[in-house]
């Protein structure tokens, strides 16, 4: 059963064709309405279900419309819609989901929902984001680098801010794809342990640099997130302003890593706050092509998948 539960769990090698097969499906598209089929309809027949118990915007639509151009139909479920660890198991869930689709995604809080959903069930099932990993996300972005500045192994990548979900896919990312970390972020936020011994064990060189202008020298990308998660009270959003105010990517920073680096954000994006516009909007920025790619990137997952 090929599940796309986290990068680390993923051969390098199916990684790596999955990155490849989105570029060659990108290209294949080009010129063509947005909504048209593709040529080939690997996924015709095909019914996945997509769960959302959190809020999303570029996963929802980048799944749902890349599973209708591979001539496949999607079903969108929300927690509220759902007994989903409520008045059902998450295990009987995974058994009677199936019985009716061929492939599951699940955006959703805790991982032990995600591992038990995969572990019950007879389809495949894709982690479309859970509170410690984003591995869709991670995969979009390789494929980014990749078309801006070639192969992505052996450069350095500068995680600014907070070590949450996507700085730990980017470090197993890091270790299954072969290029260095340095992290800059205040202590209390930084990634567990687990994720920079995977990268570190692979062979991949993590730094720690808590002074960011240090960090970004010599960058060929720079990477930030949101400082707040959307369920953050008032005064841990302020606690966590505070803390992370000294790491916010602005031109100076961005001066400070060279005018050949790339900037990325996994949006939605905090304006002023983490990145400010002059630089979300500026040359180096390939924010848009990023969130593009999730589409691209997913539908080579999905494909890896179902082994279409």
């Amino acid at each position: 059963m090929n599940h796309f539960l986290d990068i680390h769990k993923t051969g390098a090698a199916d990684l790596r064709h999955m990155i490849d097969h989105a570029r060659e499906m990108k290209a294949a598209r080009l010129g063509r309405p947005k909504g048209a089929l593709d040529d080939e309809q690997p996924l015709k027949d095909h019914v996945v279900a997509l769960i959302f118990e959190k809020p999303s915007t570029r996963t929802r639509v980048s799944f749902d419309v890349g599973v209708r151009q591979m001539g496949g139909t999607t079903i969108l479920l929300s927690g509220t819609e759902m007994q989903l660890g409520h008045g059902e198991t998450i295990a009987d869930t995974a058994q009677v989901l199936s019985r009716y689709v061929d492939l599951i995604m699940i955006r959703t809080f805790d991982e032990s929902v995600l591992t038990e959903m995969a572990e019950f069930a007879d389809v495949p099932v894709i982690n479309g984001l859970t509170d410690r990993t984003h591995p869709c996300q991670i995969m979009a972005d390789v494929m980014t680098f990749e078309e801006h500045h070639g192969p992505i192994r052996g450069k350095k990548v500068v995680w600014a801010g907070d070590g949450n979900n996507v700085c730990a896919s980017m470090l197993h990312a890091a270790g299954q794809f072969g290029f260095d970390m340095t992290i800059t972020g205040p202590s209390q936020l930084d990634p567990e342990d687990e994720f920079i011994g995977f990268a570190r064990k692979a062979g991949s060189k993590i730094t720690i640099e808590r002074d960011p202008y240090k960090a970004v020298a010599g960058a060929d990308l720079v990477v930030a997130d949101t400082w707040v998660s959307m369920h953050d009270s008032q005064s841990a959003k302020e606690r966590r302003h505070n803390m992370l105010r000294g790491y916010q990517v602005n031109d100076d920073l961005m001066a400070a890593a060279g005018k050949d680096a790339l900037f990325m954000h996994c949006l939605p994006a905090h304006r002023e706050e983490e990145v400010t516009s002059s630089v979300m909007d500026g040359p180096q920025s390939v924010v848009f092509d990023e969130a593009e790619n999730r589409l691209h990137a997913q539908k080579a997952v999905m494909r890896w998948c179902l082994g279409v």
